[in-house]
């Protein structure tokens, strides 16, 4: 029996009520719930099968969708496929006469279709020339991209209906790029969470930030050392057990683990580390793993409140991917109000009872640190405490 909270009913009335539009929801306010809700009534209120579509921005999160769309939805009658190119243990296909196969044959037999699918191959089910009955974007201030938007305009005209959410819409305030507020493709906003609702509710925590003003250094150099000791610097201050560390570049991770005393001082106070990268695939305490076992590892130790542990990435952890258990995220790069406000997703899960808030570090030594902490204090502001959703426009 799922027990929806109070603003999780409001979405799946609205989506009931209306075909088309968006749903702006705070990280970690569980939007995912409201699709898998949906979907199940209406694969309990129409008998002979529906089409569903839902997409992500990355592969790793279709997946991830799948797994907890699955634990709810009944698969009796049922037919799950994947399009995109990475491996999963269900049926899984680019090509769309075999996508138009599959869904036609489950459909002629009155039985149900979810495809999950990634933006990037999105246009792959709209040359396949199915029917879609419901479709859902995650994340959905993806959709505007240039290459991800002419499939999204096709879909958000062509399917019955239509959903977009996002907790960080992405308005144009050009006639040439698109943008969230076309509102003829995307439609009115449904629903408009605030997050302070969600924090007081016992939903989501509150960010804490942390600006760590140290000498500032003129001149970007070569400076893998002083990264280092900033970073051990900042955790320790902090006392942060579980930490996620933005760093600029995949070059710094690597001069970070392999030209300074980062890992050492790491291993010295009892703390593992994890890196992911698209350049460096996923490294756990110097070793080389498959990303299913890197993510695993990684939910493991974010539910065991005994391990200490930090994760640096770039960009592939920013968006959308639940990690339980972590406290802090540490800024060494600026980043777009999506991204920061992405990033502070992360730490800003309930956790331990001892955990009352999600810590924000931003260790200012340069101009890139101190710009970013302006960045970071103005999302927090408008989120936080304006109880407004994050939007960036896209001026040319």
């Amino acid at each position: 029996m799922i027990t929806l909270r109070p603003h999780q009913e409001r979405i799946t009335n609205r989506m009931r009520d209306y075909n088309k539009g968006q749903i702006i929801v705070p990280t970690g306010g569980g939007k995912t719930l409201t699709m898998i809700v949906d979907t199940r009534d209406r694969h309990d209120s129409i008998n002979n099968g529906t089409t569903t579509v839902v997409v992500a921005p990355r592969i790793l999160l279709a997946e991830q969708l799948c797994s907890e769309f699955m634990e709810v939805i009944d698969t009796a009658h049922t037919h799950v496929m994947h399009v995109h190119s990475g491996e999963t243990s269900y049926f899984s296909t680019t090509k769309a006469e075999k996508i138009n196969l599959f869904v036609n044959t489950a459909r002629t037999a009155g039985e149900n279709v979810i495809i999950f699918t990634t933006y990037h191959s999105l246009h792959r089910l709209q040359e396949a020339d199915i029917e879609v009955n419901t479709i859902y974007f995650d994340e959905a201030h993806n959709s505007v991209q240039r290459n991800f938007f002419p499939a999204t305009e096709y879909f958000a005209a062509d399917s019955d209906r239509c959903y977009f959410f996002t907790a960080t819409p992405k308005h144009s305030l050009t006639v040439s790029k698109p943008g969230m507020n076309d509102f003829a493709v995307y439609g009115q906003v449904l629903a408009n969470v605030p997050a302070p609702e969600l924090v007081e509710g016992g939903y989501i925590l509150p960010p804490k930030v942390v600006v760590k003003s140290l000498p500032l250094i003129k001149g970007r150099k070569v400076m893998y050392a002083e990264d280092a000791d900033n970073l051990i610097e900042t955790i320790d201050e902090n006392n942060i057990d579980k930490t996620l560390i933005c760093a600029r570049t995949t070059k710094q991770i690597v001069g970070l683990i392999s030209q300074s005393d980062f890992c050492v001082e790491l291993a010295q106070r009892g703390y593992s580390w994890m890196t992911i990268t698209s350049k460096t695939g996923a490294i756990i305490d110097g070793k080389k793993v498959n990303r299913e076992q890197f993510f695993e590892t990684l939910n493991t130790w974010g539910k065991d409140p005994e391990k200490k542990f930090v994760v640096i990435h770039h960009s592939i952890l920013s968006e959308g991917i639940n990690v339980s258990g972590l406290e802090a995220v540490i800024f060494m790069r600026n980043m777009d109000y999506i991204g920061i406000s992405q990033s502070i997703g992360r730490v800003i899960r309930l956790g331990g009872k001892s955990k009352t808030f999600g810590l924000v570090c931003i260790p200012t030594y340069d101009s890139v640190g101190i710009s970013t902490a302006r960045k970071v204090q103005a999302v927090v502001d408008v989120v936080f405490n304006k109880g407004e959703p994050a939007i960036s426009e896209i001026r040319r």
